[in-house]
Parts: structure tokens; sequence; C-alpha cells
């Protein structure tokens, strides 16, 4: 059984690491078969207020929409308390479109069946005006590394049952959202346990000969955030991007410097964007990567992402430092909602602590 679906970060990820073209067309996701005896989850959609997220520049919402799914004995079980895990999604799409992507809640009621200790798991949007934050922080964006890691944290522990501990907390996401997983995983040691990547997306600094001057000019002569929503695929990542990793309060309409000015490629802005690629920052947290008790990366084995994964992956192990590495049969998106429900949780199952600190 499968459905046609839009690309999860695809052409993000193309254009960031330096593959020529967009990847515009529709997509196909396996979708497993259901588990006989699988109990229905509770879904619910909240709003999540984010003071990291007041003020930017964009005027993207602070009251992000979240989709909270309760495992089966959640309702009948009062006094029992759960871990949680943060799932992430990709660029161009939001939390609801990832969730159908994947193909939740049927997944997670299938890995239940199946055997995965029961939890709590969690989808936050984190999509912008350009189509998607980073995961980073920016004044011009709003800091929603700071929203995940810390306000969405503290709104799902006081108002779900669960065991608010780092040891309790998985945190994954695909391609844009592994990008977001690495990233917050590295900076956020104290606060999750377990770290799984998807298809990480923007792991390398770019190469300054992969930018093209007439685009760059095209993207300087945007007159305000409402034309920027009306640019190609490829343009309006070329703004997310810059809008997370390279803000400029004093540079209106869009707050944001360019790779290229006046056809000249900006050193100085690349070097901002380097400084926030994963490869190019990781060794100055191999002591955090460290505190987790499992670090999981999987790539398809026709995803132009899995030569960079793979650079991770060997990172970590040149650092001895424990992770799970898997190159699958599949694309960037083919195989993401069987892969969450027969890779991703059964390790969360595996890795996290289901029971409380005395």
């Amino acid at each position: 059984m499968s459905a046609l679906i839009r690309p999860v970060g695809a052409a993000l990820a193309l254009l960031l690491c330096g593959v020529s073209g967009e990847a515009r067309a529709q997509v196909t996701t396996n979708v497993p078969a259901p588990v006989a005896g699988a109990r229905p989850l509770a879904v619910e959609r909240i709003k999540v207020h984010s003071p990291a997220i007041e003020g930017n520049l964009e005027g993207e919402t602070p009251d992000r929409d979240v989709i909270v799914m309760l495992p089966p004995s959640y309702a009948k079980s009062p006094r029992r308390r759960y871990p949680v895990v943060y799932a992430l999604h990709g660029y161009s799409i939001g939390a609801e479109q990832w969730s159908k992507e994947i193909h939740v809640p049927q997944t997670i009621e299938g890995a239940f069946a199946r055997g995965a200790a029961e939890m709590i798991v969690v989808f936050p949007d984190s999509k912008t005006i350009h189509n998607g934050s980073m995961y980073s922080s920016s004044a011009t964006t709003g800091d929603f590394e700071a929203f995940v890691a810390r306000d969405l944290v503290a709104y799902v522990d006081a108002h779900y049952r669960t065991i608010a501990a780092r040891e309790s907390r998985g945190l994954v996401g695909h391609s844009m959202g592994g990008y977001g997983a690495s990233r917050i995983g590295m900076k956020h040691a104290d606060v999750f346990g377990a770290l799984y990547m998807m298809s990480p997306c923007c792991m390398s600094p770019r190469d300054p000969a992969q930018f093209d001057a007439k685009a760059g000019a095209a993207l300087e002569a945007v007159p305000s955030l409402e034309a920027a929503t009306k640019l190609g695929w490829g343009q309006r990542a070329q703004l997310a991007t810059a809008a997370a990793w390279s803000p400029n309060p004093k540079n209106p309409p869009l707050f944001v410097d360019l790779p290229t000015k006046a056809g000249v490629v900006q050193p100085e802005v690349l070097a901002k964007w380097a400084a926030n690629a994963p490869l190019a920052f990781v060794d100055q947290y191999i002591g955090a990567l460290r505190r987790y008790r499992a670090i999981a990366i999987d790539v398809g084995d026709k995803d132009g992402l899995r030569f960079d994964a793979q650079k991770l992956h060997e990172v970590l192990d040149r650092y001895g430092i424990a992770n799970g590495f898997e190159i699958y049969a599949g694309d960037h998106t083919s195989a993401v909602a069987a892969r969450f429900q027969e890779q991703v949780m059964p390790f969360f199952s595996r890795n996290l602590a289901f029971t409380a600190r005395r």
C-alpha cells in the first residue's frame, strides 16, 4: 500500500548540499500494513505559547501548533507517567503534513502493538513564512531552538503525565528535522537522553562556488515579506537559511544578509552559515554527546544526504561515541513511515527510562 505525497525537505537538502536542481516532483512513501490488534491513540491538537519566539522580526506567531499523541493506556491509567519523544518535521511542511507523511497515529499504534513500550509522542510545528525555521536561534525568525528544547518541553511536562527527566526524553527528526535533532541534541544534552537523526540535511558548510549571482540578484530585489511568499521553492529555501543563520535587524524588509550582494559572494555571510553546519561544530560538543544513552543515524541508499550522514557517524566513531548507523534501501522519503514504526519507536522503547528516578 502506498500514497502519493509532497517531498519532505528533499529540495532543501539538494539545495543546501550543493546538488543542482530542485526536487519538485511528488514522491511515494510506503505505508506499513496495519498491525492486527493495535489499539488506538488519543490525538490532541493544541497551541503552545513560546516566549522564545516572541518579538521576532518576521512576525512569526509565538503560539505554535503542536500535535500530541497519547498512548492507548493513558486515559485508563491516571497514575502512570510516560517518557516523551519529540519529533521534528522537515522543510516546507509543518507538523500536520509530516504526521500524514509518516502515517501516524497508525505507525505509532503499530509499533506499540509489536512490542514497543508506550510513550507520548509530540509533533511541534516550526514552519515559518519562508517554509522552515531550521530549528535555529535568530532575531529574524525567533528562537526555535529554545522553543523545542525549553518552552515546549516545559509545557508538555506541566500539562501531561510525563517522566520529567532527560533520561526519559527522546528527540528525532527527518531532513531539516534531522538537522534540528543534531543541532538541538548537541546543544541540549541536559534536556534529552536519546537521539535519532533521520536523513539529516545541511550537515556541511556550503562551497562558495555553489552560489549563482543571477539568483542572488533576484532575492536582493524582493520588496517585502509578502512578495517573498510568491517566490520559487528554491529561492524561499535560500531565504529560510538566511533568516535562520544570517539575520540582520538593520536590513529591512527581510531582515537578512544574503550570501551574494551585487553578484559578489559575501564571505562573512558564508562564514555564518558554515558556523551552523553540524559537521563544523560537532567537535565542540563531544562531551555533551557522550551523555546520550543512545544515538542513531539512518539514511536511504538513494539519498544524496547519505555521504554527510556517514561523515557524522565517522566523527562519532572517531571519538569513541557509540552510535547506530544504517543505510537502508530507499530515497529521501520513501521509507520514512516504515522506519518510524519499525526503527524509531523501538529505538526509544529500548533507550529511554520508563521509571522515574528515586
